[in-house]
């Protein structure tokens, strides 16, 4: 099931982008919805709330961490 990526949503990477230094499994937070919901800006974090990384990713590249269990309806 694809849940659709909204401002705010948890994420975790799908794949490495080594250029980078990220790696498939690292989460960050949507920031920006660009283009219509085809491409987000991710900031990725460390333990302090710093920022260390803000990439425009496109969806296939992400998936939404959900906390507590799903609906049939999301």
């Amino acid at each position: 099931m694809t849940q659709p990526i909204n401002l705010l949503d948890v994420v975790a990477l799908t794949v490495d982008l080594l250029q980078y230094n990220l790696w498939r499994g690292q989460v960050g937070t949507v920031v920006e919805v660009l283009a219509n919901g085809a491409a987000f800006e991710v900031e990725f974090s460390d333990r302090e709330g710093r920022t260390y990384e803000s990439l425009g990713l496109r969806p296939d590249q992400l998936m939404v961490l959900h906390y507590e269990p799903l609906t049939a309806t999301g």
